[in-house]
């Protein structure tokens, strides 16, 4: 099966008979993530929000009433909080670890729907027993982009990845089915509560994959707390310090980046052993490129 990735570089921008939008449609892809055009916005917005996104990274407890403060009085920016709120909310996604008010609503309204949360207690001893999944805000030289990515909790493996300059629920969707046909199928899927992952675009996709939905507490993305440690590493490791140029020069660092997160970073959380090693150890089919890498290392070993 071909990756999203693949597919959106088998769509023909000067194709004859063909639109794009109808080469995505056979191709099973949303259009919205086909350009990796970033996303515009005035130069003092993109300031402030690649400040609020390195703040918040330390500090994800601040809501945006508190990042307006931190603005202001200690970085002297002298903006609306009405600004702050937009960019904090809507544009970038974010929310404080801190439960807020209305934490207990039932729904999001018409075409949303909110699952329990499903975690607490559950003791998660095996890959493809919990998956998470999660979207970020990445800054570029010209705007910024959105990444979205599935973990596997045991393993710490990065399942499936994809940037786009929208965050929408079908994007959302692609990205779930290219895990689960790389992988099989989790028993649940964790979230937060963003109107991506409780519309029924996505809802019922993950349902139609035989896979039990789990939602963090309004305003408690401590639930989610391991992919939120994946946005830390790959931006303070990669996106920081490379500052790509474009969608393409983005995707294809992330590439690099994930598979050395998978296959070659040793995570104390899980024994200091590789992401890749603890998810395969359990599943007989390894891919040959793992394979290889352990007959390697045993040799290694032997010869020592």
């Amino acid at each position: 099966m071909k990756t999203l990735r693949q597919k959106r570089k088998m769509v023909n921008h000067s194709h004859s008979q063909l639109s794009i939008a109808g080469q995505c449609k056979l191709l099973g892809i949303h259009r919205s993530g086909l350009y990796y055009r970033p996303r515009g916005e005035s130069e003092l917005n993109l300031e402030l929000m690649r400040m609020m996104d390195e703040h918040y990274l330390d500090h994800p407890y601040k809501g945006a009433e508190r990042m307006h403060t931190w603005l202001n009085l200690d970085k002297g920016m002298n903006v609306s909080r009405n600004r702050v709120n937009r960019l904090y909310y809507k544009v970038m996604g974010l929310r404080s670890v801190l439960p807020g008010p209305s934490t207990s609503k039932p729904s999001k309204g018409k075409g949303h729907q909110i699952y329990p949360y499903l975690l607490s207690g559950l003791k998660i001893d095996k890959p493809n027993q919990v998956w998470a999944t999660d979207i970020t805000y990445i800054p570029m030289n010209s705007g910024f982009l959105y990444l979205v990515a599935i973990i596997d909790l045991y393993s710490r493996f990065v399942i499936s990845w994809s940037i786009s300059n929208t965050m929408d629920a079908q994007w959302c969707s692609e990205i779930l089915k290219e895990g689960v046909a790389k992988y099989g199928s989790p028993q649940i899927l964790n979230s937060d509560q963003g109107s991506q992952f409780t519309s029924d675009i996505y809802t019922e996709c993950v349902k139609d994959l035989g896979i039990k939905m789990s939602m963090d507490g309004k305003g408690r993305c401590i639930d989610n707390v391991f992919i939120e440690r994946l946005w830390w590493s790959v931006k303070y490791e990669d996106i920081y310090i490379k500052e790509y140029k474009n969608g393409w020069e983005l995707e294809d660092g992330l590439n690099a980046y994930f598979e050395k997160y998978n296959r070659f970073r040793r995570h104390q959380a899980i024994n200091n052993e590789y992401p890749a090693e603890r998810f395969f150890s359990f599943n007989h089919s390894r891919d040959s490129f793992f394979e290889e890498q352990l007959k390697e290392k045993n040799l290694n070993l032997i010869n020592a």
